[in-house]
């Protein structure tokens, strides 16, 4: 490990020398913007060039110097003796860590990439955020089979790469605000499609394959089980697909049917759209889970990566049930995903919103204890979210953000739904408490509007993670929601909840304000209206 420590200062004194300092006053009101402020300030003392530099300088010094511990980090985890210092579990969280380590270096490279550029600030803000996600997801591999003695060899446990990571992120805001305010960069940009269903990103070629029906004459590839298509597999089409040339969009047609695989969309496939019969025709199913040894992050049965993945008219499961746990039906890497008109069935961890930006319409959400959880920008709306029977000694939670850094641009926005029973609980609801949320991580955010909230909700609403855990850091609000579990006078009395009364202040979650605010259009599609 002391090779780690002498690469990470060596590294930084030749990237401080590289880009100079801003004048010492500036940089402290920048530095004091960030939770490390020691590490930011440092590097007004480790050079005295007389460059004209500013604090974005800085800021592109930061993220070059964390981008250099991510990729010696990832060297050092290659290099490391799983054979012999690791069981077969901490094998499989060792692969974890080595691929989300990858996709940091990734999305550190586009952040520097797109950094000089004001109307990518948001950009970066969201990679960054991803990055996070990705390093705690690499810790949590080993958790999920406690192997907490295993993790102590990572070579990132000795090194400050979390602490650089999460000043990245306060400073890259900090930089965005002031671009906003001096350049007022969206003012009157358009953030829904005229239509009013969908982001304005996706493309009118995209909006006119998710408005249109039947799946067979837009495809560039068939799958069917009865040999009608091109490919019986799902996995098979998606071999085809990697062989393609061009990066528009390129769609699979998925015929009715059970799919029994396990699917990954890789990060290198972009532009993947999959259509399938509708939901509960076009079935891809799978049960993997902690309990047989693949982590929550490789048991989901079917796994997008690639940016500007979308799924139409499908369901996509998790059959190990309530008593093999951590069980994902779904995961989603993908930036700029869309999910239109699918189901996604599972009991625990049902669809792990794990990172970037998404947007969910018209689909339906099933599960028991955090079955809508992870790290992403997301917005559900229109949807069902149905709470199913767990066993006996468990409690329902619908959502639980992970939510790491108070700069992260991330949370769990449920818009116009509908929260509501499963016919399988709604027999037994009386005696299963069920709520909407309860805190994963430090700052998780969870803002839930103009949803119908049915009975089978406690009234407190909430549930705690632990004690007092987060209690006070986390954001979780209602605002204008109905229905006999919509209730406030029993509500939880937390320092982070609020109850929304103002429409300016819930409107700070809209699609403008929460997820396009600055300088880029995430993965929404609220048809807002007079602000909300």
């Amino acid at each position: 490990m002391d090779k780690l420590v002498i690469f990470a200062f060596l590294s930084f004194h030749i990237l401080v020398a590289s880009f100079g300092v801003a004048n010492a006053a500036q940089l402290s009101s920048f530095c004091s913007q960030t939770p490390y402020p020691e590490l930011c300030n440092s590097l007004t003392t480790t050079t005295k060039s007389t460059l004209d530099q500013t604090p974005f300088n800085v800021r592109d010094a930061a993220f070059k110097f964390t981008l250099s511990q991510a990729q010696y980090i990832y060297k050092l985890i290659s290099n490391m003796d799983v054979k012999s210092s690791f069981n077969q579990l901490g094998k499989s969280a060792w692969a974890d860590c080595l691929e989300l380590y990858q996709d940091t270096i990734d999305n550190l490279n586009r952040a520097i990439s797109s950094s000089a550029n004001p109307t990518k600030l948001n950009d970066v803000q969201t990679w960054l955020s991803a990055s996070i996600a990705n390093h705690q997801t690499c810790q949590n591999g080993f958790i999920d089979f406690q192997l907490s003695s295993q993790l102590q060899s990572f070579p990132f446990l000795v090194s400050n790469f979390s602490k650089h990571l999460s000043n990245s992120l306060a400073i890259n805001k900090a930089a965005a605000s002031s671009s906003l305010a001096s350049t007022k960069q969206i003012k009157g940009r358009r953030l829904m499609s005229s239509d009013g269903l969908f982001p304005e990103w996706v493309s009118v070629a995209d909006r006119k394959l998710l408005q249109s029906s039947g799946g067979a004459g837009k495809a560039d590839i068939v799958v069917a089980q009865d040999g009608s298509g091109d490919y019986k597999t799902i996995s098979e089409a998606l071999a085809a697909a990697k062989k393609r040339s061009g990066t528009g969009r390129f769609v699979i047609y998925v015929k009715k049917g059970v799919y029994k695989e396990n699917v990954v969309v890789t990060k290198t496939m972009k532009n993947i759209m999959f259509v399938g019969d509708g939901i509960d025709a076009t079935i891809v199913t799978g049960s993997k889970n902690v309990q047989d040894g693949s982590t929550t992050f490789r048991s989901a049965t079917f796994a997008a990566t690639g940016s500007g993945f979308i799924a139409q008219d499908m369901s996509f499961e998790n059959t190990a049930g309530p008593q093999k746990h951590q069980a994902v039906a779904l995961r989603s890497g993908s930036d700029f995903s869309v999910f239109y008109r699918c189901s996604f069935k599972g009991y625990q961890d049902t669809l792990y919103v794990y990172a970037q930006r998404q947007f969910y319409r018209d689909c339906d959400v099933y599960g028991t204890q955090d079955f809508i959880f992870g790290d992403a920008v997301v917005v559900f709306q229109n949807c069902n979210i149905y709470l199913r029977r767990p066993l006996s000694d468990q409690k329902n939670t619908v959502t639980a953000q992970a939510r790491t850094d108070p700069n992260e641009n991330t949370g769990i926005i449920i818009h116009n739904s509908r929260i509501t029973a499963s016919s399988d609980l709604k027999s037994v609801q009386g005696s299963i408490k069920s709520y909407l949320g309860r805190p994963w991580q430090k700052y998780s955010r969870t803002v839930i509007m103009t949803t119908t909230i049915d009975s089978v909700i406690d009234p407190a609403g909430w549930l705690p993670w632990s004690g007092n855990f987060a209690l006070s850091t986390l954001y979780y609000a209602e605002y204008m929601n109905s229905g006999p579990g919509a209730g406030k006078s029993g509500r939880v009395k937390w320092g982070g909840f609020h109850v929304l009364t103002n429409p300016l202040e819930a409107g700070k979650f809209s699609v403008g304000n929460f997820l396009a605010g600055n300088s880029w259009i995430p993965a929404t599609g609220v048809p807002f209206t007079s602000g909300l």
